[in-house]
């Protein structure tokens, strides 16, 4: 799955953020604009959380089917998930609001296939945050590799069993409308703990950067990096009320985090340790195709509600402009 350039095989990565269904529309903008430019086909790691995992495991489950792209963007569409899940959950007394959320994934995107059967596609992390130590959690299946869960700390375990939309769901569990996953001894033995919980990989990393930056296991060549999250912005009225506060604080340290992780590529990539990278936010007026659509796609809500078509041609729109712009910049010999 490689690009070649001048005789030699680049290896191309792709991380996918959080920033639930808009997220994903810009995703899937994504998507559409590297298989207009031959480059989908080319992806040899994806690195997805949260929104991001939506898209990306469903482009992994349905890796070369000609109408993949079709059926995600119908179902972005006309599908919203976040009241019913939330609601089954409070009314049933035989499963949680995660469990809702993992079967909605299951009926309209998955088909109760397990992570073993993306062996075909690209190498796929689907992200979650570890709340027993702090760390970020991966699902990883594909590229004909293993097919694993865990975490450096606590290891790796065999996770050929476990279904694409508990991973899913686990990756887009965002704190608090779902409760964390949990992962009992015979999901994952770990010497170290009885059972894990693992809740949106937003917390630990919105963007989805870390497994690009894992030179040993994951030596990339390029490391595209689509930021469909929400950006933080001035405000003239900064708040005073108490949950707020609370609220824009988590913010602003979800800003760092993203801030930091973009100069750790960089960095890493100056230092001759890590891939080249190239960041398109969707805050970004440099490269959009007409003026405002940065403004406009920042605006739209990050839930898990259906879109507009309005929302989604601009979202797609956008950032297909972006990822185009940023290769012809700074990568122009990927599609050379």
């Amino acid at each position: 799955m490689s690009v070649k350039i001048n005789g030699e095989d680049k290896r191309l990565g792709l991380a996918l953020s959080g920033g639930g269904f808009r997220a994903a529309a810009y995703h899937l903008g994504v998507f559409k604009k590297l298989d207009e430019l031959k480059l989908l086909d080319k992806i040899d790691l994806l690195s997805c959380v949260s929104g991001g995992s939506i898209a990306g495991a469903f482009l992994c489950a349905n890796w070369g089917k000609d109408d993949t792209l079709d059926r995600l963007e119908t179902y972005l569409r006309t599908k919203s998930i976040a009241v019913s899940s939330v609601l089954g959950g409070l009314l049933s007394p035989f499963s949680s609001r995660l469990d809702e959320l993992a079967k909605t994934y299951d009926r309209d995107l998955f088909g109760k296939k397990k992570l073993s059967t993306l062996k075909k596609g690209p190498r796929i992390y689907l992200n979650a945050t570890n709340l027993a130590t702090g760390n970020m959690f991966f699902f990883v299946a594909g590229g004909n590799g293993a097919t694993e869960l865990g975490e450096h700390e606590l290891g790796q375990a065999d996770g050929s069993k476990i279904r694409i939309s508990a991973a899913v769901a686990a990756s887009s569990a965002f704190p608090p409308v779902f409760p964390p996953l949990r992962l009992e001894e015979g999901d994952f033995p770990s010497d170290q703990v009885d059972y894990v919980t693992l809740t949106d990989g937003g917390v630990y990393d919105n963007l989805g950067v870390n497994p690009l930056m894992r030179v040993k296991r994951n030596n990339l060549d390029y490391a595209l990096v689509s930021d469909g999250g929400k950006p933080f912005a001035n405000s003239p009225d900064p708040t005073e009320s108490g949950s707020i506060v609370l609220k824009e604080a988590i913010n602003i340290l979800m800003e760092q985090v993203r801030g930091l992780q973009f100069e750790r590529l960089s960095l890493g990539h100056k230092a001759g340790q890590g891939p080249k990278p190239l960041w398109f936010s969707i805050d970004s007026a440099e490269g959009e195709l007409h003026p405002g659509d940065a403004h406009f796609a920042s605006l739209i809500g990050t839930n898990l509600t259906r879109l507009s078509s309005i929302e989604m041609d601009v979202l797609m729109r956008h950032a297909g402009a972006l990822c185009q712009a940023r290769i012809e910049k700074y990568a122009p010999e990927l599609i050379a």
